[in-house]
């Protein structure tokens, strides 16, 4: 028996002829889709399939034709024109309508409903933009359907992607900006910034004490200023965010974000990323200068000993004063905050983890790949709605955290940090006067 290659079939190479007779036989009307590949065939086939399930539907509803049925409750109504969703664009295909027997309303049928919803070729547009496709290059990206089907396929021009992509874009940010946080139980809040054109949004990303990550939200402004992240840090709070059991707060050493931590979240510990430090007093050295400087830095901060590791780092900023006074300023400023880590006594990989923004970074590195061919940031809100979409996109390739076995640790640490924070505030504030001393006084 002769045989015919499976990759002349799929390019469409093969003539019908050349095909074996059972082949032909069983291809019957669809031989002809087969000269354009196998996919296409098999979208001929599926367009005669669903052709078929929505007339045995209409029968399942009204009856079999031509049978008097007195109980009937809706009958044929003609055929329409209609759109289904196929590899990410509209097909046209005719559908049977039905209404119900006293002809006063139209009866939905389930079956033409599934294959017309818009969200999978939402959700595909999403993907292939995220993925870096730009509008433009869309069509490109499509699957092979046959000449006939993509003749009459839809919604894969610029605009009508755009537009697909602004409306799941904004269902994305509306989810992100919604979800509820009452049963999160988080052991770590890392904020950082992120620059899109003249734009900034301030992120948040939280880290469970199970070592899961989870984007939890973001806010818009100008720059990286106390109000937006009040703002954001607010927003979680009305989410029901749990910040009575204590959580460690990670920073990139901002000012304006310390002092929106400490306005809304109290007294929490705060972790000054170590990599914005060391790049921060770095960069007030000449470049000869840099390589002994960051090794010491690095030594002092890999430390397990809290009080000898801020001998070190003091001993270092007070060399530093007399030839580079700004890298010691910079060495100073915060400096008790990049060891957060070590006071509480975490230890190896976590300490590691935690000890930088790192994680979220990561997050926000996936937010810019995924709007690199965004050349022109129209507004506020489409910075959002990009930045929401490249954080659930990078929430999609998340893994636990390294050293997340030490979370719990971690967790019980924060809250006796807290605990004695608090105790310490209230041995120092002066009592209420009350009546009665206020009378002793006078005397």
């Amino acid at each position: 028996m002769e045989t015919v290659p499976v990759d002349a079939v799929v390019s469409g190479e093969a003539r019908l002829e050349e095909l074996p007779e059972r082949v032909r036989d069983a291809l019957g009307e669809l031989a002809g889709a087969a000269k354009e590949g196998l996919l296409a065939l098999s979208v001929g086939v599926g367009l005669g399939v669903l052709d078929e399930l929505m007339a045995a539907e209409v029968e399942e509803v009204v009856g079999a034709r031509g049978k008097h049925d007195p109980d009937r409750v809706a009958v044929r109504h003609g055929r329409e024109a209609g759109e289904v969703t196929l590899g990410g664009r509209r097909v046209a295909v005719e559908r049977p309508r039905v209404r119900s027997a006293d002809g006063g309303e139209e009866v939905p049928l389930q079956t033409y409903r599934h294959f017309a919803a818009r969200d999978a070729l939402s959700a595909l547009v999403l993907e292939r933009m995220l993925a870096g496709v730009s509008t433009r290059r869309y069509v490109r990206t499509q699957e092979p359907v046959g000449a006939e089907v993509e003749r009459a396929a839809r919604s894969t021009s610029k605009s009508a992607v755009s537009r697909e992509f602004v409306a799941r874009t904004r269902e994305t940010l509306v989810e992100l900006m919604s979800r509820r946080l009452d049963d999160v139980r988080l052991a770590v809040l890392m904020i950082d910034g992120i620059c899109l054109k003249e734009r900034t949004n301030v992120v948040a990303l939280g880290i469970t004490t199970d070592g899961v990550k989870i984007p939890l939200g973001l806010w818009d402004g100008s720059t990286e200023n106390a109000t937006v992240a009040t703002a954001l840090l607010s927003d979680l709070v009305d989410r029901c965010l749990d910040i009575e059991q204590g959580v460690l707060v990670v920073l990139d050493g901002s000012k304006a974000l310390r002092k929106a931590v400490r306005d809304v979240l109290g007294p929490v510990p705060v972790q000054r990323c170590v990599r914005h430090k060391e790049r921060n007093v770095l960069e007030h050295l000449p470049e000869r200068d840099r390589p002994p400087i960051k090794r010491r830095l690095r030594a002092a901060w890999a430390l397990d000993d809290h009080d000898r590791a801020l001998e070190q780092l003091r001993r270092l900023a007070g060399e530093l004063e007399r030839s580079h006074p700004g890298a010691a300023a910079s060495l100073r400023e915060g400096l008790e905050e990049t060891l957060t880590l070590t006071r509480l006594g975490i230890r190896g990989n976590l300490k590691k983890t935690l000890a930088s923004t790192n994680p979220c970074e990561s997050m926000i590195e996936c937010v810019r790949r995924s709007s690199r061919n965004v050349k022109h940031w129209q507004s506020g809100e489409m910075c959002l709605r990009w930045t929401a979409a490249g954080m659930l996109e990078a929430e999609r390739q998340f893994r636990r955290i390294i050293g997340h076995g030490d979370l719990a640790k971690l967790a019980l640490a924060v809250e006796r940090d807290i605990e004695r924070v608090r105790v310490d505030a209230n041995a120092h504030t002066p009592p209420i006067p009350t009546e009665e001393t206020a009378t002793l006084a006078n005397v």
